[in-house]
């Protein structure tokens, strides 16, 4: 326990042999349960688990997945598990220890002293990031960070991707957990759930840990539009439960007028340039009209951006 609260950590692990048992033997002892959820792994990350089970059998509940369901999948199966037993914070570190065990408690404290509902790991903050950091994994985590600001409303959040978080038991049961987007881009359709809720979320520091022997099965270029789909949705989703249903905001109508307008001035400002380069005549009226859509629809989107961070700056 940590200031006499109770403290749950899900581990989600798929073929973590190797590295599963640091993650178990590292971990902080105000930790009062281990929830690890092994999703299907064709290797030995569940008799690694057993063998530790041994040692501290009333610590440490293992769950093992029939089928593959994905890592959002695995912390969801976690999620119900503490939700159940009460865990009044909630982090996930991954079964292939690339989280510090350090980090833990700064990780939870603010959930467990009534500062956020939501606590995420942020690697990005420390100046070393860019060197430990593969880049193009650093540069495509920018990206998604990016859109999950837009699509989540929480636009102080600067490392979307960090898997190393805690929540509160409030909010697990707040939220529909079957909801979920089972795969990589879980925490990021977690961030527009919570959102639509009002439930706080914090950033704090954390070390980012590679090249310890873990293996990514990330490839960015495959992940990237996937994500980028889901938080297309999930803005949307976001818009119509948190600004027209639950309490409607006009920033609805110029996040409407800046994505119809500046597509449209865009286009017809290439059109009238490749007629122009043609060798065409184009008026003036012509080069003002799009000019003038160009401009009122990027004047509505940052109008609606600022709406939307003026209305969620008390969920920080």
């Amino acid at each position: 326990m940590l200031q006499g609260k109770g403290i749950g950590v899900v581990v989600p692990a798929y073929n973590e042999e190797g590295l599963i048992g640091k993650v178990l033997e590292s971990m902080p002892s105000f930790v009062d349960r281990i929830f690890v959820v092994d999703d299907c792994s064709p290797d030995q990350t569940t008799e690694v688990v057993k063998r530790f089970m041994k040692k501290q059998p009333d610590r440490v509940l293992l769950t093992q997945h029939e089928k593959n369901e994905g890592v959002g999948g695995a912390i969801v199966s976690g999620y119900k598990l503490a939700r159940d037993e009460k865990m009044d914070a909630v982090a996930v570190m991954a079964g292939d220890a690339q989280m510090d065990p350090v980090d833990l408690e700064r990780v939870v404290l603010p959930i467990i002293e009534g500062e956020a509902d939501y606590v995420k790991g942020n690697r990005l903050f420390r100046g070393e990031s860019w060197e430990m950091i593969p880049h193009y994994r650093y540069l495509g985590n920018s990206v998604l960070s990016l859109l999950t600001k837009i699509a989540s409303g929480y636009w102080h959040i600067a490392d979307s991707q960090s898997g190393y978080t805690a929540i509160s038991n409030v909010a697990l049961r707040a939220l529909n957990l079957d909801e979920i987007y089972a795969r990589y881009g879980m925490p990021n359709d977690l961030l527009i759930k919570l959102n639509i809720n009002n439930f706080r979320v914090k950033d704090v520091s954390i070390r980012p840990i590679y090249n310890i022997g873990e293996k990514s099965g990330i490839r960015l270029w495959s992940v990237i539009p996937k994500i980028s789909w889901l938080l297309l949705k999930g803005f949307v989703g976001r818009m119509v439960n948190k600004y027209i249903i639950r309490d409607f905001h006009p920033l609805v109508f110029f996040y409407f007028l800046g994505i119809v307008l500046t597509p449209s001035g865009t286009l017809l400002g290439f059109y009238l340039l490749g007629i122009r380069l043609m060798g065409y005549g184009v008026t003036a009226t012509s080069a003002l009209f799009a000019a003038f859509l160009l401009i009122s629809g990027l004047q509505s989107l940052f109008f609606a951006m600022w709406f939307d961070m003026e209305y969620n700056k008390h969920l920080r």
